[in-house]
């Protein structure tokens, strides 16, 4: 006899809350005009992460995907200006890429377009929900590793 998965509800309701996110967030991004793909927006933001312009593969690694997609995202971001290849000062055949003033511009927005989306997101919920929705997340999110397939 197999048992029900309890949690099987759950998890649905996370995935469309996800799913949500990722609509509404599309949308914000596109009212503010800023003319880039959610996964475009995640290079940009990750990119600002870094004290020094990063290699591809660095960014393929922090992003966890391929080196290729990497390149796709960096060939659209660099013919829109908002990034640029870069010789490394130390090694002449190691590209860096770093963020123009139109890229750090574009950031500015994103920030704006992600509040907006969050704001919309979080509207429903009362100042008590917030805080124990944030305090769930945190468990999640610093939550153990592991599980898979």
């Amino acid at each position: 006899m197999t048992m029900p998965d309890a949690d099987g509800p759950l998890a649905e309701q996370l995935l469309r809350l996800t799913r949500r996110v990722h609509r509404i967030q599309k949308r914000h991004l596109q009212e503010c005009g800023v003319g880039i793909t959610p996964a475009q927006s995640r290079l940009l933001r990750t990119l600002a992460h870094y004290d020094a312009p990063p290699r591809m593969a660095d960014l393929a690694e922090r992003l966890e995907v391929v080196p290729r997609a990497v390149t796709t995202l960096v060939d659209a971001l660099e013919e829109s200006g908002k990034v640029r290849r870069v010789p490394d000062p130390t090694n002449r055949r190691v590209i860096r890429i770093e963020l123009t003033d139109d890229g750090r511009s574009t950031l500015r927005e994103l920030h704006r377009a992600r509040r907006s989306a969050a704001e919309e997101i979080l509207a429903p919920l009362t100042d008590e929900q917030r805080k124990v929705l944030g305090g769930l997340l945190d468990t999640l999110v610093d939550g153990g590793t592991g599980g898979g397939c």
